[in-house]
């Protein structure tokens, strides 16, 4: 995987997008995911996060660009100051963003990806089976639409 910083702008098929706050790729037909989702709407008060679907066109092309596969979504992707973070990692650093008392879960790092990974694994492999799939994409509200990449 690609963790030089803003690579994707490098990138002939990755279309433009904004970047200047951190992004959030998601599986937009997992009822966990937008769970996912709509948890960081509701605590990230400061509008930290935009978030994109992994299926939109630019999803499948950072999917793509990252080396993941485009099917099968298994991974969200954090991308944060030009660099991607994925499973666990990502998942850290995103909770961490918002603050107190989410920060906390940096306790986590003293474990190696290496054990923290596989758990996020499982998770990722049976998420349909856990919560279901969506048939209809999470739709925003008004005001949540901004936050959205198209």
């Amino acid at each position: 995987m690609r963790r030089q910083a803003h690579s994707y702008r490098e990138d002939p098929s990755v279309p433009r997008f904004p970047d200047d706050r951190p992004v959030i790729v998601f599986d937009g037909e997992c009822i966990f995911c937008s769970g996912w989702v709509r948890f960081m709407l509701r605590h990230d008060r400061q509008a930290r996060y935009r978030y994109l679907t992994a299926q939109s066109p630019l999803g499948q092309a950072l999917y793509r660009h990252y080396g993941l596969d485009t099917e099968n979504y298994e991974s969200n992707i954090l991308i944060e100051n030009g660099i991607a973070r994925f499973k666990s990692d990502g998942s850290i650093r995103t909770l961490a963003g918002l603050g107190l008392p989410w920060s906390l879960v940096n306790i986590c790092r003293i474990l190696p990806a290496a054990l923290r990974d596989p758990l996020y694994d499982l998770v990722a492999r049976n998420r349909y089976r856990i919560a279901g799939r969506r048939q209809t994409c999470m739709v925003p509200t008004a005001d949540e639409r901004g936050r959205f990449i198209a």
